[in-house]
């Protein structure tokens, strides 16, 4: 034990900013919940047995937010109602709510959401009684993967063999398309008995500036991977490791206008919001609508719209438990605000597993990476360069070559959260930790939220 004063200083200087931090971080999800709990008992006072229930299935939490725009909807038209995630209800408690609707997003190819992975196993498998129960249900898909709206369909399936009757054709939301969403509000006004709102305004855009570009792998022979720093205008956000960026793009050759969703990999306490962007290119070799505009078309200071939405698919666990992080390209993003939310004070230990193409261009953040281990911020790193010679592995090798460690920390309690391309990455990180743990095992990791993915 030292009896030096300066390192006594250093060190409750150390532990109080991490106190501060828990605290943010703590008063910030409680005030969320507050919030939540707040407008669930405006919009369905808890003496009203009556409410209609609307229950969502989501991945990233847009079906969290159309649930909630919803019931708003229906509130204004007088029809109480209330929110709940599909995956906390039984098939008794369906059958007893008499009248629901249903918001269930896809994941991957034709996957359900990870939170509702366990209701499928132990419901869907079968036909439950679900007779008396009319539904109807919005699917929310991407017809860039092949099983468009998999997850909703198959949730459409097992409602009609179980008994339970639509009230209206199941309505398939192709990337958010605003015609399919508003033909589900239209249907919205026959279950309310009368008219709703004539349009949905989604939540307003905050202003944000671009503060600053940073190019992380000149030379790569894979795509640009830019690192973007965007500050706020006039409004002090805030938001937690594994929340989205919701950015709004110009309107195009007139094309109503679109946006892009992105990982945040900073803190609220860094000032700004921080992207890791790859510039997407066209097989003409054209820059893509998003990443072009933001990499080539802005300028430091021009101003952009953007709002942050929660994620709670992807939150983290408290600073005690240990977390193993896995991704590969861009997917460092949502990678990085996990091991920089425990930076200050004691954790139960950070280990990130990541790929890409070489060391010699794709090292992406690096100083950031050797001052996280040298500052025990990150307890390990693993990483692999799939061009280098003498390497050529992927972030899946790196788990099998760790399989032994891997599952010691998966023992001690680690939650691991995963982040990157959704066909070769995913895939194969899901294959390896099937093996290394048992299939078994990962369901359960999945099904109690010790296995989340943000994967796209």
């Amino acid at each position: 034990m030292t009896a030096d004063p300066l390192r006594w200083l250093w060190a409750l200087t150390a532990v109080g900013l991490w106190l501060l931090l828990v605290a943010a971080v703590a008063w910030t999800r409680a005030r969320a919940r507050r919030a939540g709990a707040a407008r669930a008992a405006a919009l369905a006072p808890a003496e009203d047995a009556d409410a209609l229930l609307i229950a969502f299935a989501s991945q990233t939490g847009q079906a969290e937010e159309l649930a909630w725009m919803t019931a708003d909807s229906l509130s204004g038209a007088g029809v109480p109602s209330r929110v709940v995630l599909l995956g906390d209800l039984e098939p008794e408690q369906l059958k007893a709510a008499g009248r629901a609707l249903m918001i269930a997003s896809t994941t991957g190819e034709g996957d359900s959401p990870d939170a509702l992975s366990g209701f499928a196993r132990r419901h869907m498998t079968t036909p439950a009684d679900l007779s008396g129960l009319s539904y109807g249900l919005l699917a929310l898909g991407d017809r860039s993967y092949a099983d468009f709206c998999g997850f909703g369909r198959t949730l459409d399936t097992w409602l009609q063999r179980s008994g339970a009757a639509p009230l209206f054709d199941r309505i398939e939301v192709d990337d958010g398309d605003a015609d399919a969403v508003r033909h589900w509000q239209h249907q919205l006004g026959a279950v309310a008995g009368r008219a709703v709102e004539a349009d949905w305004t989604p939540p307003a855009y905050d202003r944000w500036r671009l503060a600053a570009r940073t190019h992380l792998n000149p030379g790569s022979p894979g795509g640009e991977v830019w690192r973007l720093a965007f500050e706020p205008i006039d409004h002090a956000p805030l938001w937690v490791a594994g929340d989205i960026a919701e950015i709004g793009l110009p309107a195009v050759d007139g094309a109503a206008p679109a946006s892009r969703e992105y990982s945040v990999s900073s803190l609220p306490s860094d000032g700004a919001v921080e992207l890791i962007i790859r510039l997407a290119v066209r097989d003409d070799g054209s820059p893509g609508l998003a990443s072009g505009w933001l990499i080539r078309g802005l300028e430091p200071g021009d101003p952009v719209d953007m709002r942050l939405r929660t994620n709670r698919s992807f939150h983290g666990p408290p600073p005690d438990v240990p977390l193993i992080l896995i991704g590969n390209g861009s997917g460092l993003a949502g990678l990085r605000a996990h091991w920089r939310a425990r930076a200050g004070g004691p954790h139960g230990g950070t280990w990130l597993l990541f790929g890409e193409r070489t060391s010699a261009c794709d090292a992406f953040l690096d100083d950031e990476l050797q001052a996280a281990l040298t500052s025990r911020v990150l307890t390990r790193l693993d990483r692999a360069f799939s061009r280098d010679p003498g390497d050529g592995r992927y972030v899946q090798d790196l788990l099998t070559g760790n399989a032994g460690e891997l599952a010691r920390w998966v023992d001690r309690g680690a939650v691991l959260l995963v982040c990157g391309s959704l066909g070769g990455m995913s895939t194969g990180v899901h294959a390896a930790l099937e093996t290394i743990l048992g299939g078994e095992r990962l369901l359960e990791l999945t099904e109690t939220g010790r296995y989340r993915r943000d994967v796209y």
